[in-house]
C-alpha cells in the first residue's frame, strides 16, 4: 500500500492513495490551517469507521441479514499534551434492516473489533482504549 502528500501551503496538504483517489487535509485557522479540509487525526477517525463499518456490513450480509443501513458514530478522547493521541475511541452502530438477529449484529460487531478491523486492532495494541456498541432500528 502506498500514498502520497503534498505540501500546498500554509497547513495545506493533499493526500493520494496508491488507488489514485485524493483528500484534501488542513489545519483550524489558529494552527495556520484555513479550514479547507478534514484534519489529519480527523482521518485516523474516518478511517477506523470506515474499516469497523466494512466488516459489520460485510458479516451480516454473509450471514444472510437484510441489512439495509449501517452506520457508525464515533467520538474519540485525545491526550492533553504532545503527542495528542487518541486514548478513547467509541463507536455506535446504527444498524436498519428487516428482520435483524440480534445475535448475529452482536457477533457482526465483535467479530470486527476482535478480529477484522485491522485499524481498531492496530490502535487497540497501540494502547487506544477502544469500546463498541450497536442499536438496531426494524424498517417495516
Amino acid at each position: 500500500m502506498k500514498a502520497r502528500i503534498q505540501w500546498a501551503g500554509d497547513a495545506l496538504f493533499l493526500g493520494e492513495s496508491g488507488s489514485g483517489h485524493a483528500v484534501v487535509m488542513d489545519g483550524p485557522p489558529e494552527s495556520g490551517g484555513r479550514n479547507l479540509g478534514v484534519r489529519p487525526m480527523e482521518m485516523v477517525l474516518i478511517g477506523l469507521g470506515g474499516c469497523s463499518n466494512f466488516d459489520v456490513v460485510s458479516i451480516l450480509k454473509k450471514s444472510r441479514q437484510a441489512v439495509e443501513s449501517c452506520e457508525a458514530f464515533l467520538e474519540a478522547e485525545r491526550a492533553s499534551e504532545e503527542p495528542k493521541v487518541f486514548t478513547k475511541i467509541h463507536l455506535h452502530f446504527v444498524v436498519k434492516g428487516r428482520g435483524l438477529k440480534e445475535a448475529q449484529v452482536k457477533r457482526a460487531v465483535e467479530l470486527s473489533a476482535e478480529k477484522y478491523c485491522s485499524a481498531s486492532i492496530m490502535l487497540g495494541r497501540g494502547g487506544v482504549e477502544i469500546t463498541h456498541d450497536y442499536e438496531i432500528v426494524e424498517l417495516g
